[in-house]
C-alpha cells in the first residue's frame, strides 16, 4: 500500500481539520498513541497522523473504523467535532 497523499482539494478543509482535531482529542483522552490507534483501526501510522492534521478526505468507512477502535459510534465523533 502507498503513501496516502494529502487531499488536493481538501486537504486543510475546516470540516477535516475539526474531525481531526476531535479523533486526536478522543484519543488522547483514553490514552492511546497514534500507532495504537492506527493498529486497532486497521490503517497505517502515517494515514491516522495526517486524517489529526486534517489533510485526508477520510472515507466514511475509514471513520467507522477509527470510531470503532475509540468505542465510540461515528456520529458521536461527527457531532463532537461540530459537523
Amino acid at each position: 500500500m502507498g503513501m496516502a497523499k494529502p487531499s488536493p482539494q481538501f486537504g486543510g478543509d475546516p470540516v477535516l481539520v475539526a474531525l481531526g482535531a476531535e479523533i486526536r482529542r478522543a484519543r488522547a483522552g483514553i490514552g492511546l498513541s497514534q500507532e495504537a490507534l492506527a493498529v486497532d483501526a486497521g490503517l497505517d501510522r502515517s494515514y491516522v497522523g495526517g486524517i489529526e492534521r486534517g489533510e485526508h478526505n477520510i472515507t466514511i468507512m475509514n471513520i467507522a473504523k477509527i470510531a470503532d477502535a475509540l468505542k465510540v459510534k461515528p456520529s458521536t465523533l461527527l457531532e463532537s467535532s461540530g459537523l
